[in-house]
């Protein structure tokens, strides 16, 4: 922690190894007072009289000013502590803050030296593989529940209200995954447009919860995940260390680049390298980025208890440059007394070189099996084969190494096309986010059914109605562990749009009150015969029968041209599934199929 306060004297230390003068800047409603630091190392430090918790501070540093060089000192930038914790006011984007010799001082939100931080006794994880995930936006999901109280909409101390706990037992919810909750930057071309990042994939320091979806700070969140951990619900935080909104060279100076830029990964000429196509990439080769990003990963886990942690584009966490399977923070990880026994989960892909490593994570992991998602779409659009699906439906044992099952599966998720878009358009409808409809993936393997968009045809909706149920319970019969974007369980549409990340309104927002009931049910009953019967949740299913759906033992060239296929466990519980009825039935044990709808 940079700020220390004590009982009498409050201490402060920044990393800036190759600045040449660093000055604590302190701000009261008088204004803005400078202290000189003095050098320790690679460090800057002051120490000042009396327990200053609560006092609102930044830092500005001085040195050269030569980009192409990776220096970037410019005394007129304010610097956010990248060790905050708390910051009195969100980010926000202004062409001033990449421009040399303009103060900042009046855009850049100041971190608050912290008191008394809630601390809890880490228990073990409530979630544990096989369970069911469920993805939320805290904003998206809460600001339109009519259950939730107007002032709390949009909050993460929504999420323990009891209508949201109740929904979570009625899906039989292991873990809600919260998408980013950390501060964040909107991107630089989003204000012109009358934009705002809705995600929050665009961090500019690890661990101060944005003030906008926290406003009670560490102490919301704590009691949030006890609230959700007292109803048998455990958390997992959706953390982004691959990039930070400092973006390009053409972005700002608002916290690492002002102070110590060699976090960031530089290609032998000195040019930022890319691999997350945001700008820059955090340089995890750097035994000091390691070490601010395992503080951030102590500090949640010590101050609220959360179960783990999914780790957006993964990929770069492991490079060097390139990737390794052996990289030096997993082995930090497995080794830390506060983090080994946490829930890991990585989206194991970047747009780097070498940037797709699904399957190549440490065993302890869980990944993101987007190979899974794809196929399982392409299998009820008609053009892969029931092989296929029963190889992702099994575990994925072409891709994870025997043992257990380390596959998240999923339909959907927040980028993309949600599951009930996948039934609706064959292309993406993206025009909202003022790119001429040119950002989010080409290629979503989805299919419209007979109409592109909202249809009154009975036909098409019938149709894809029953496609929702059949993928649906493909995912609740699926080996691994298997997660749900929230809304997809009552068919949440975003109108086509596959890369929602910039739209904060209806788009996203949850409309709870039209949404699909029966589908909401059928999903209820799903989940209750996963968790009282499905045989092989975590575990590749070696044994059990599988047949054609009219009763015969599959042979070879069924595989490939076989339209479903049933399997069995030795109880009799199992399912079967038929491309041609449109169906997926879960088996209880020694009884006859019963229609997933």
């Amino acid at each position: 922690m940079t700020a220390c306060p004590g009982p009498a004297s409050t201490r402060f230390r920044v990393r800036s190894p190759l600045a040449e003068a660093l000055w604590l800047c302190l701000f009261d409603d008088h204004g803005e007072r400078r202290v000189a630091m003095e050098r320790d190392g690679d460090d800057w430090t002051v120490a000042l009289p009396g327990n200053l918790a609560g006092a609102r501070y930044g830092f500005r540093a001085d040195g050269r000013w030569a980009p192409e060089a990776g220096l970037w000192f410019d005394p007129a930038k304010l610097l956010v502590d990248p060790h905050a914790v708390e910051l009195d006011r969100p980010f926000r984007q202004d062409p001033a803050l990449g421009q040399f010799g303009v103060n900042t001082a009046d855009l850049v939100p100041r971190a608050i030296a912290p008191g008394a931080l809630p601390v809890v006794s880490p228990a073990p994880p409530l979630f544990t593989p096989g369970g069911l995930i469920y993805e939320v936006n805290v904003r998206g999901f809460t600001m339109l529940h009519p259950d939730i109280p107007e002032h709390q909409r949009g909050t993460v101390a929504a999420l323990a209200h009891p209508a949201v706990i109740a929904h979570l037992h009625k899906l039989r919810v292991a873990a809600v995954e919260l998408m980013p909750i950390v501060a964040w930057v909107d991107e630089r071309h989003l204000p012109p447009l009358g934009l705002h990042n809705a995600w929050g994939y665009n961090p500019v320091v690890p661990m101060a919860l944005d003030p906008r979806l926290c406003p009670g700070g560490m102490a919301e969140l704590a009691a949030t995940v006890a609230a959700l951990r007292q109803a048998g619900i455990g958390v997992l935080l959706d953390l982004v260390f691959n990039h930070t909104g400092e973006s390009d060279v053409h972005g700002g100076v608002l916290a690492l680049r002002g102070l110590d830029n060699a976090a960031y990964a530089h290609a032998p000429d000195g040019t930022l390298i890319n691999d997350t196509g945001c700008g820059n990439t955090l340089d995890f080769a750097n035994p000091a980025l390691r070490a601010l990003v395992l503080d951030a990963l102590r500090h949640f886990v010590r101050h609220t208890g959360v179960d783990g942690f999914r780790f957006d584009l993964a990929t770069v966490m492991a490079r060097g440059p390139g990737f390794a399977a052996d990289a030096p923070i997993f082995a930090e990880l497995a080794a830390d007394p506060l983090l080994h026994d946490r829930v890991l989960i990585a989206e194991p892909w970047d747009v780097g070189p070498g940037g797709y490593q699904l399957g190549h994570f440490p065993a302890g992991w869980l990944e993101w099996n987007d190979r899974w998602r794809d196929d399982v779409r392409r299998f009820w659009r008609g053009d892969a084969p029931a092989g296929l699906l029963a190889t992702r439906i099994a575990g994925s044992a072409d891709l994870f190494e025997r043992g257990s099952c380390r596959s998240v599966n999923f339909l959907a998720a927040h980028d993309g096309f949600t599951l009930a878009d996948t039934l609706a358009y064959d292309r993406r409808h993206n025009h909202a986010n003022g790119e001429d409809n040119r950002d989010g993936h080409g290629e979503n393997f989805s299919w419209n059914n007979g109409a592109e968009g909202p249809s009154d045809d009975p036909a098409i909706i019938a149709r894809r109605q029953g496609l929702a149920r059949a993928m649906l319970g493909t995912l609740f019969a699926s080996t691994g562990t298997i997660m749900l974007t929230a809304g997809d369980e009552f068919g949440r549409s975003q109108r086509g749009n596959n890369n929602a990340y910039a739209q904060d309104n209806a788009i996203t927002w949850i409309d709870w009150t039209s949404r699909d009931r029966a589908l909401e049910d059928a999903v209820a009953a799903l989940a209750a015969w996963r968790a009282a019967h499905h045989p092989a949740r975590t575990r590749f299913p070696e044994d059990g029968i599988w047949s054609t759906p009219d009763g015969r033992m599959m042979a070879p060239h069924d595989w490939d041209h076989a339209q479903g296929f049933v399997w069995r466990a030795a109880d009799g519980s199992g399912f079967a599934i038929d491309r041609n009825a449109g169906t997926v039935s879960v088996l209880h044990p020694s009884q006859t199929p019963a229609a997933a709808e």
